[in-house]
Order: C-alpha cells, then structure tokens, then sequence
C-alpha cells in the first residue's frame, strides 16, 4: 500500500464493510474485507489484519457464548488446527499475490454457492473425532494462508446436521483459536510490518462503527433475506478476483 494516502478512503470502506456484515450475520468479516483488500494490499498484509480483526470481532461473540461450550467437539478441530496454522502461515510467506488473489476468490464462490444452493442431505455421521480433526488441520491450513479461519469448519458443522447454536460454538471458537495461532506464527517468522501495525490502528475505528452499525441493522431487517444479500454479493466479490 505504497500510495496510502489514495487507497487509505479503499482500505476503510472495506473494513466499514467488512464489520457490517460481520456485526449483521456473525461471519463473514474476512470474506468481505478481503475481497477489496487485496486489490491495495499483499497477501501478508491482507491475512495479518484479517487475523487482528478478526480476533475482535470473533472474540467478543465467543465471550458471550464462553457458558456453553462443548469441550468434547472442540477439541478435534483445535488439535488439527494447531498442525495446520503453521502450514498455511509457511505457505503464505512463499504465495504468489496474484495466486493468492484468485485462490481467496475461489473460496468466496465455493463458499457462497454452497450456502445458497446447498441441497437437503443427510447429516454425515461417520468419521468421529478423526475427520473433525482432518476439517481442523485444513481449516488451520487456510486460516493460517488467507485469515480466514472458519470457513471449512463452517461448512463442516452444516454438513454433519448439527443445530445452529451448536454450530455457532463450534466454528466461532475454533475461528478466534486460529486466529491465535496464526497471529503468533505471523509474529514468531517476523512478519507483521510496522506499515501493518499502523494499517490496524487507523482502522479500529472504522471496524467499530462497523460493528455497531451492523448490529443496529440486525435487529431491523429480516435475518433470512439479508442471509441471501450477503451471499449473492460474497459470489460477485469472488467472481471478480477470479477474472
């Protein structure tokens, strides 16, 4: 972000934007950020703020949700986070930008596809501690390689049928543990930039004004509808990374 000065007003309305959605759906603030990020930032940066951001965002509805955590399905997820986060946060040190730009954007369609046109399947049953381990160690992988860290166990906890307040203890928790892990490697390969730090102070602001705006929007408008904005304009930011 060499020319700050003119892609500064860029990097907040992307926050603003980011923090919105998050503070409307629960998720989603990596998603949204990123997609306008990476146009202005390297990959580092976009991952080391999404990870700083993200731990505000997250960490707080994890705290409100701390009484009814179920240690026995976390704990898979968390283990093979703690072998993926590594991985992922070595493989974005050596990712070519332009790689980078279209692999986060093939996971906002993948992402957004499934969630708009998913079909009535049966819960997976199978696969117990191991696979949700599996889910674990590539949902670090990516968590630790783009910030965002929830997406697969996100999509996992759907696929396994588990009711929506389950779902929510699960993938937020595993996501700000992620977010943990990755911001100590980030911190421990050196390379968490001084212009990041800086990146991070100007825009708590705008993720605060973010948040409360989306917040105050949630209990506005209808859940369900907004579900379906997001996620068709999740498709269209995705769409464009690619192409």
């Amino acid at each position: 972000m060499d020319g700050l000065p003119l892609e500064l007003p860029i990097f907040l309305v992307a926050t603003v934007a980011g923090a919105l959605v998050a503070g409307l759906s629960g998720f989603a603030f990596g998603l949204v950020a990123a997609s306008i990020w990476l146009y202005i930032l390297t990959p580092l940066q976009t991952a080391s703020l999404i990870i700083a951001f993200g731990l505000l965002v997250q960490g707080y509805s994890v705290w409100k949700l701390r009484h009814a955590l179920d240690w026995r399905k976390l704990w898979p997820f968390l283990v093979g986070a703690a072998v993926g986060v590594p991985v992922g946060v070595t493989l974005l040190t050596w990712t070519n930008p332009q790689h980078a730009k279209i692999g986060v954007g093939a996971l906002l369609v993948l992402y957004s596809l499934y969630a708009l046109f998913r079909p009535a399947i049966e819960p997976i049953k199978s696969g117990g501690a191991v696979a949700d381990a599996c889910v674990g160690f590539f949902n670090g992988a990516i968590g630790g390689m783009t910030g965002l860290a929830g997406i697969l166990v996100t999509v996992w906890c759907g696929l396994r049928g588990w009711p929506k307040d389950v779902q929510r203890t699960v993938f937020q928790p595993v996501a700000v543990a992620v977010f943990v892990m990755s911001a100590l490697w980030l911190g421990a390969k050196g390379a968490v930039t001084a212009e990041t730090i800086k990146l991070f102070v100007i825009g708590l602001p705008a993720l605060f004004a973010g948040m409360w705006a989306g917040m105050k929007l949630y209990g506005l408008l209808n859940e369900a509808s907004f579900r379906k904005v997001v996620l068709i304009l999740l498709l269209g930011s995705g769409a464009i990374l690619i192409f």
